[in-house]
């Protein structure tokens, strides 16, 4: 596995766990904020313009498809996230409100939500501290 691939398993997967911790320790005022950000299209631009970014960084320089799951999970988080900044920026400012609080349920699924980050986290942390070897080229 590449240092690339531990280092980025590891900053994704504290990422995760720490953005889940702080979710579900602060719930409503997670919901109230996602409830205000995506009515605000201004700052869902900014947004979107910071997430693509971030996912076109982690597309260009981790584009790996092979060597086990852990890397595969890496780039998929890439993937991942290059397809949302791209849903934020390109959703009208209409839709927006509607796909992320009504199609996705966000309010409803939130600890689902929080959980998926949760476990990613772990997994990423885990396979990339040399010691989910095993596991992370399962």
């Amino acid at each position: 596995m590449s240092a690339r691939t531990r280092f980025l398993g590891r900053l994704i997967g504290f990422y995760c766990v720490l953005v889940a911790l702080a979710m579900v320790t602060h719930r409503g005022a997670t919901v109230d904020a996602v409830n205000a950000l995506v009515q605000n299209a201004p700052l869902m631009f900014v947004i979107g313009v910071i997430v693509l970014a971030a996912a076109l960084a982690l597309v260009l320089g981790h584009n790996v498809w092979s060597g086990g799951a852990l890397p595969v999970v890496v780039t998929l988080v890439g993937w991942v996230a290059l397809g949302k900044a791209l849903l934020i920026l390109f959703l009208s400012p209409q839709a927006a409100p509607s796909f992320f609080l009504e199609t996705l349920r966000y309010e409803q699924l939130f600890y689902v939500y929080a959980a998926v980050s949760f476990l990613l986290g772990a997994y990423l942390i885990y396979g990339a501290s040399g010691k989910g070897a095993g596991l992370a080229a399962a």
